[in-house]
């Protein structure tokens, strides 16, 4: 499946109302609740010892180590980051953090906002499913549906059972999913469509009931340059697949991580069978 190629270049503008803020707030105060990574202070200058003369070079070594688990204690990783958008909400709350996507379009959008805003966020390009960090993280989260990606149970445990394996001891897991009860009652069977200035949309969805799998078909018309009236058209399919709560509670169980909160995200209270998104609080349990 080739998704997020042509539509990568306007998802930004179809997304612009996506209140990025109010969930980065709400993530950051989930970590400050329940995990271990603190925000990390870029004006603090030279860090605490660091070039300090007097100090023996075993006691130096000893603090690099401790700053080096320090910095991996307090690194958060994005899955499925996308353009980045939340990625640099969270870098605006003071934390450290790297975005994982597996889309080369959206990713070089990512970079390019990374080089304007003059950030240095880490990103690369890596499918969730064969995560692979050069580090532990203490933090690692996903937002906006980007689990709902993954199709079948065991590439779903797997891929939890990663995220536990690169996760700092204790450290927490926030991710949110859409669930069946969105797809099948409240999305169903429709035709979206929007349209701007530059670029308009057709979403064409159909839920496939048996399989709990979401399809749609994304017809794009994107103007192909600011001084022309022509558009350029491209397909894109999509498959996303709804759950339950308690087969999200299975999965993080069986891949060896604890299962800590849920919550509705749009309420954030306890979620309910109407719950069209939920966010999940998981730890590290022992690798």
């Amino acid at each position: 499946m080739e998704a997020y190629t042509d539509f990568a270049a306007v998802y930004d503008t179809f997304m612009d109302e996506t209140p990025y803020d109010v969930w980065g707030n709400f993530v950051a105060g989930l970590i400050e609740k329940y995990g271990i990574s603190e925000p990390v202070k870029k004006d603090e200058g030279v860090k605490s010892g660091a070039g300090k003369e007097a100090h023996e070079a075993e006691s130096a070594a000893e603090e690099n180590s401790e700053e080096a688990l320090l910095e991996e204690k307090n690194l958060v990783v994005e899955l499925g980051c996308g353009t980045g958008a939340f990625t640099r909400v969270m870098r605006g709350l003071g934390y450290d953090i790297c975005g994982i996507d597996i889309s080369p379009e959206m990713l070089n959008i990512a970079r390019s906002r990374n080089e304007e805003s003059g950030l240095d966020i880490m990103y690369l390009e890596q499918d969730m499913r064969e995560l692979d960090l050069y580090c532990t993280a203490g933090t690692i989260i996903s937002v906006c549906d980007s689990i709902n990606y993954i199709l079948e149970d065991k590439e779903m445990i797997d891929t939890f059972k990663l995220v536990n394996n690169f996760l700092f001891p204790k450290g927490i897991f926030i991710f949110d999913f859409n669930t069946i009860y969105k797809y099948a009652v409240v999305i169903g069977d429709a035709t979206i469509a929007e349209s701007r200035d530059d670029c308009s949309f057709i979403w064409d969805n159909y839920y496939h009931e048996e399989s709990h799998i979401n399809e749609y078909d994304l017809t794009i018309f994107a103007r192909a340059s600011e001084s022309e009236d022509l558009f350029t058209r491209s397909v894109e399919t999509h498959f996303q697949r709804g759950y339950t709560l308690s087969e999200m509670k299975k999965f993080v169980d069986l891949a060896g991580m604890e299962f800590v909160a849920a919550f509705d995200a749009d309420t954030w209270k306890d979620p309910s069978e109407i719950s069209e998104r939920i966010y999940i609080v998981a730890r590290e349990n022992s690798k």
